[in-house]
Parts: structure tokens; C-alpha cells; sequence
């Protein structure tokens, strides 16, 4: 018996020791996975953050590249203006000696004019040749732009099959991983059983024969104590016989007495033999019921495995659902990352745009008169038939796709009566500033040609004198040729406009 225990405990010691290995193993694969999509989220995060940098000194860079070249294209034009002013003086003073030869000699001046058509033609022919050869370098570039980004394009695809390849090669191994770790603890599971159930039966015949022999000892015991005792009664008796034979009848009645409390216990004997009697049947009876009931749990038990077997095939199926799933989930929320990412940079686009508006609408606001912060929107001037008729037209459902397009920006009518206002302004300010130019230019040309006459010199005495002119009207063409700068380029008070926002803002 000690020995049995003992194996007992060595068993039960070996299946707890293979289920710690189980929750130890299942533990570890926790935290590896745990570690794995702990790396993965910081990998994320730490992309993200590098693009966002990426993005803002990719910004920062290309406003520095801005400026620089604002100022380089700044000095050019400045360049192209002086040499376009410069051609254009020279082709005046071409002109002017066109003029001269022709009011000298017309034959000559025919001749100037068809080598000056020779010359013009020919630059002509150079511009075109630069233009041309221009696009055709801009072609070659947009064309090696195009190859450069369809390489890139190449090489990320090829870079996204392959991890999705890798990606798939260990999604299948890792399912066949625990495929076999499910079968390898399924065997083990069964081999257990099969053990503590082995065991269990021998124990259970072990001690049932032990009750068996211990029962026979003690019948036996018993047996032969109750020998022991009835033949001391009848030694007991005997002595009681020949004691009564010698007593008085007294003692007979007594033996009477217990003559007949000898039939009620033989009475009670038989009564106890027939419960003894029944006590075996019932015992036969269940030794029946449990073998019937051992019958129905194998029977149990072998249904029981088939259902297992038919849930380990779903769980596969639900397994493989589950990854076809995870992976479509994972493809729509890379998609929806990038739309997302798409979306947050177009608000951002559009959050500059309508705050450089507001900051503009600002700084208009702090320019307004005050005649156009009391009245921001010009009087119509339509009559009141005019517009009945187009409040009719505008309330009428318009046909032409345009038109239809158009009731979506009615919300903007305001703005743009006020834009208009401005632009008319604006227009009516050039015209008086042209004005004003050309009668600067007039006064210029009376203050030199008052001057001319005032002032005694070599250069006035060999012209005509203005002022002994008396058939002649007072503002006469003067001959002196005024420099681009006198007369094209009058002189501005010029404030900076970075100075100019940084005080307003």
C-alpha cells in the first residue's frame, strides 16, 4: 500500500510539472507577442514622428530656397530691365536716325529699313531656336522625371511584396507552430488520462481486495469467537441444567422465561437473515446499475470525444477566418492611416489658407476708411423693375450645369460685390495716377524749357529760344531727350512690407 501512494504522488508530481511547462511556454509566447507589438507601436509612433520632422524641415528648407530664390530672380529681372531700357533707347535712337535719313534721303532710308527687317528677322529666327531648344531640355527633364518616378514606384511595390510574402511566411508558420503544439498537448492530455485511469483501477482493485480479505479475516474471527462463546454458554447451560435439576422449581420457571425469549431472539435472528437476505440482492443490484452506468460513460465519454474532434476542425476553420480577417483589418487600416494622413495634411493646407485669409481680411479691415466700415457694400444701381426681374431670375431653378454649380457659391455674393468694389477702385486709382504721371511730365518739360530760357550757356544759345518766340504756342517738343528714370520712373515714398505686417500683426 505505502508503494502505491507513492507512485500515486511521483504521477500527480509529473502532470503538474508538464502543466507548469505549458503555462510557462504560454506565458513566454504572451510576452513575446507582448514585445513584439510593444516594438511595432514604437516603430510606428517613431516613423510618424520622423515623417512629421521630415515634413517640417523639408518646409523650413524650401523657405529658405524661397527666398534665396526671390532674390536671385529679383536681381535678374533687374538685369532684364536695364537691358530692355537700354534696347529700348537704342531702338529710339534708331528710330530717330531712320526719321533723319528718311527726311534727308528716302532711298537709303528704304535701305536701313530692309537690313533693320534682315536684323529683326534674324533675331526672330535665334529667339525661336532658344525657345525651342528651352522646351525641348524641359521635355527631357519632365521625361527623366517621369523614369526617375516610375523606378521609385517599381522599387516600393517590390518592397511591399516582399513583406507581405515574409509576412504571410510567418503568419503560416506560426499556425502550423500551434497547430502542433495543440496536437502535442491533445496526445498528452489522452496519455494522462489514460494513466490516472489505469492507475485509478488498479488502486480500486487493490482495495477491494484488501476489504474482501479483511472482511474474510474478521468473518473468521468472528466465527470462531462465537464458537468460542457457545460453547462456553453450553458449558454455562450444563452447569445451569444441573444446577436447575438440583434447584427448586424456581429456576425451571426461569428456563421457561428464557426458553421463550430464546424463540424471539431465533425469531429475530431469522428476521435479520432475511434482511441480510435483501441487503445482498440490493447489493447485486447495484453492482448491476454500475456496471450499466460504467457502459453508458465509456459510451459518454466516446461521444464526448467525437464532439471534441468536431470543435478542434471548427476552431481551425474559426482560426483561419480569424487570420483572413486580421489581415484584411490590417490592409483597411493601413489604408485608412493613409487616407487619414492625406486628410490631416489637406485641413492643414486649407487651416493656413483660411488663416493667412483671416490675417489679410485683418489687415484690410485696419486700411478701411471709414466710409467703408459704415457702408461696405456699394447701392445697387439698378431700378427697381431691373431688380424685380433679376430677384425673379435668381429665384427661378436654373437648367445649364453652370448655372447649377453657381447656386452653390451664393453665400459668396457679398464678397465678391465687395471685391469688385475694390478692383473699380483700384482701376480708378491707376487711371489717376497716369493722369497725374502725364501732368507731371508736362510740368517737367515747362520748368526745363523756362529754365532753358532763363539760363545763358553754349547748349541753349544753339537752340531756339522759347521765350523770343512769339507766333508759336508756349509748350513747345523740347529736343533734350529725358533719361527712362526722369520720365518712366518717377520717384515713391516705399515702406517695406515686411515692416508694415510685423507692426500690424
Amino acid at each position: 500500500m505505502p508503494k502505491k501512494k507513492a507512485r500515486k504522488r511521483a504521477a500527480l508530481s509529473e502532470e503538474e510539472r508538464l502543466l507548469m511547462m505549458q503555462q510557462k511556454q504560454l506565458a513566454e509566447e504572451e510576452m513575446t507577442k507582448k514585445k513584439q507589438d510593444m516594438l511595432a507601436q514604437f516603430l510606428k509612433e517613431k516613423l510618424a514622428k520622423e515623417e512629421h520632422n521630415s515634413t517640417v524641415n523639408m518646409h523650413k528648407i524650401n523657405l529658405q530656397w524661397r527666398t534665396v530664390l526671390r532674390e536671385i530672380k529679383a536681381r535678374e529681372l533687374r538685369k532684364d530691365i536695364e537691358i530692355l531700357s537700354q534696347t529700348f533707347e537704342r531702338v529710339v535712337d534708331c528710330k530717330d536716325n531712320v526719321i533723319k535719313v528718311w527726311s534727308s534721303d528716302p532711298s537709303v532710308s528704304f535701305q536701313s529699313l530692309a537690313k533693320d527687317l534682315a536684323e529683326a528677322e534674324a533675331q526672330y529666327a535665334h529667339a525661336l531656336r532658344s525657345h525651342l531648344h528651352n522646351i525641348d531640355k524641359l521635355l527631357q527633364l519632365q521625361r527623366c522625371r517621369l523614369g526617375y518616378l516610375e523606378e521609385d514606384y517599381q522599387t516600393e511595390l517590390q518592397a511591399m511584396q516582399k513583406e507581405f510574402d515574409t509576412e504571410r511566411k510567418m503568419i503560416i508558420e506560426h499556425h502550423e507552430q500551434e497547430t502542433r503544439y495543440l496536437q502535442d498537448v491533445l496526445l498528452a492530455m489522452e496519455q494522462n488520462f489514460a494513466d490516472s485511469e489505469y492507475e485509478a483501477r488498479l488502486d480500486f482493485q487493490s482495495t477491494r481486495d484488501d476489504v474482501k480479505n479483511k472482511n474474510l479475516e474478521e468473518k473468521h474471527y468472528l466465527r470462531m469467537q462465537l464458537e468460542g462463546k457457545v460453547e462456553e454458554l453450553w458449558k454455562r447451560f450444563q452447569q445451569a441444567l444441573r444446577n436447575y435439576t438440583e434447584a427448586t422449581e424456581d429456576r425451571k420457571v426461569a428456563f421457561e422465561a428464557l426458553k421463550l425469549r430464546d424463540e424471539k431472539s431465533t425469531k429475530e435472528i431469522e428476521m435479520q437473515m432475511k434482511k441480510l437476505q435483501k441487503m445482498q440482492d440490493l447489493i447485486i443490484v447495484l453492482k448491476n446499475k454500475i456496471a450499466l452506468h460504467a457502459r453508458e460513460s465509456e459510451e459518454q465519454n466516446r461521444r464526448v470525444r467525437d464532439e471534441k474532434e468536431l470543435v478542434l476542425k471548427q476552431l481551425q476553420k474559426l482560426k483561419c477566418q480569424m487570420n483572413r480577417a486580421r489581415a484584411k483589418a490590417r490592409s483597411n487600416l493601413a489604408k485608412l492611416t493613409q487616407e487619414s494622413m492625406r486628410t490631416l495634411k489637406m485641413l492643414e493646407h486649407v487651416v493656413e489658407k483660411a488663416e493667412l485669409i483671416l490675417r489679410l481680411a485683418e489687415m484690410c479691415r485696419r486700411l478701411e476708411s471709414e466710409e467703408e466700415k459704415v457702408l461696405p457694400f456699394y447701392a445697387s444701381s439698378l431700378s427697381w423693375d431691373e431688380q424685380r426681374t433679376a430677384d425673379k431670375v435668381a429665384m427661378e431653378k436654373p437648367v445649364e450645369p453652370l448655372a447649377e454649380m453657381m447656386q452653390d457659391y451664393v453665400g459668396l455674393e457679398r464678397f465678391w460685390q465687395r471685391y469688385n468694389k475694390v478692383r473699380l477702385e483700384q482701376l480708378s486709382l491707376e487711371r489717376a495716377k497716369e493722369a497725374l504721371l502725364q501732368d507731371n511730365l508736362k510740368l517737367r518739360q515747362l520748368l526745363k524749357q523756362y529754365l532753358d530760357g532763363i539760363s545763358v550757356n553754349d547748349e541753349v544759345l544753339s537752340q531756339i529760344n522759347p521765350l523770343m518766340i512769339v507766333n508759336q504756342p508756349t509748350i513747345m517738343p523740347s529736343p533734350v531727350s529725358f533719361g527712362a528714370d526722369q520720365v518712366r520712373r518717377p520717384i515713391y515714398n516705399v515702406v517695406e512690407a515686411a515692416h508694415e505686417v510685423k507692426r500690424i500683426l
